[in-house]
């Protein structure tokens, strides 16, 4: 997840940062080893007390830096790995509290605590203080003020939205993708590994869909190409990009016997709005319920791994909202 910083000279602020502080201290709450799947934590209540001093002095700290009370702060998001310190951070704070979404998302470290304030975000009103407390080898509190452009910066989808149209993962596909379960493959050749030289020579069109569009006929072809299916003269195109185009099924199969790390393979045809068709696989539905008609939009998805590298294309899911 990224975030986008600046200063109010290079435009509106959704928010705006008021101060904050962090606290530190030595001493061990997770660890890996190195080629371990698995994290592992020291006893909970250890962590509740190692953790639970920091959260004070970090708090604390944060309001005398941005000449604030905690009479002040209207919400205050609490994130991090260690859930019964998290827990009891919440309770001190004497502040409402977001959901931290572990329920529905679970949680997605190092971006979770942006994650958490983008939902934040998302429902609060101008001149209202947010605080971001974020328990990780330490304590950092973050203090920021919503502002008058935040409705028009919203996106169309929120987090909350999102996490509601959410396409739910059975639990052995999803050990299965992280290599903790081994399952039969598919009885059919795999995939042989991506050609770099190729992904290289088309990267527009591999990672930004940019198709081509005829100059002379306004036909756009997926993938590009250099003469127009309508006529016209060679070369005469101009980029058509497509990654955030929405289209409608034309048609589909369910296909079992193909390669897939996901079985079975829905393909379709997809008719874009304001031209263009493509062959594409469907991600993040369930067979039975895909029909023609059938709105789509475009994602950029990992088809396979073959030979320990990674193919990513776009894939199209249904429209969310």
């Amino acid at each position: 997840m990224a975030v986008l910083t600046g200063s109010s000279d290079e435009g509106s602020l959704l928010a705006e940062y008021l101060g904050g502080a962090s606290a530190t201290a030595e001493f061990t709450d997770r660890w890996r080893s190195p080629g371990a799947t698995h994290s592992r934590t020291w006893e909970e209540r250890f962590g509740e007390h190692a953790y639970g001093p920091l959260v004070d002095q970090a708090w604390a700290a944060a309001l005398v830096d941005a000449a604030l009370s905690a009479d002040d702060i209207d919400l205050a998001v609490v994130t991090g790995l260690h859930g019964r310190a998290t827990r009891r951070a919440a309770g001190r704070l004497s502040v409402p509290v977001v959901d931290d979404l572990a329920d529905t998302v679970g949680n997605t470290g190092a971006a979770h605590p942006a994650l958490l304030l983008a939902g934040a975000l998302d429902v609060a009103d101008p001149d209202r203080v947010i605080a971001l407390v974020a328990l990780a080898d330490g304590c950092e509190v973050l203090l920021f003020r919503t502002t008058g452009s935040l409705a028009e910066g919203r996106p169309v989808l929120g987090v909350a939205a999102q996490v509601g149209h959410r396409a739910d993962v059975a639990y052995a596909d999803y050990l299965s993708w992280r290599g903790l379960l081994e399952v039969q493959a598919p009885n059919r050749p795999e995939p042989n590994r991506p050609s770099s030289s190729a992904a290289y020579r088309q990267a527009d069109w591999k990672y930004g869909l940019v198709g081509s569009r005829d100059a002379t006929t306004g036909t756009t072809h997926l993938p590009p190409s250099r003469v127009g299916i309508g006529g016209g003269d060679v070369d005469d195109m101009v980029p058509a990009p497509m990654s955030h185009a929405v289209g409608s099924i034309t048609t589909f199969t369910v296909d079992r016997l193909a390669y897939s790390q996901a079985p079975p393979v829905v393909f379709a045809v997809v008719d874009f709005d304001g031209g263009g068709r493509m062959p594409v696989e469907l991600t993040d539905v369930d067979p039975d319920d895909v029909a023609v008609g059938d709105r789509v939009e475009m994602t950029f998805r990992r088809l396979f791994t073959a030979d320990g590298l990674h193919n990513y294309f776009w894939k199209a899911r249904p429209v969310r909202g």
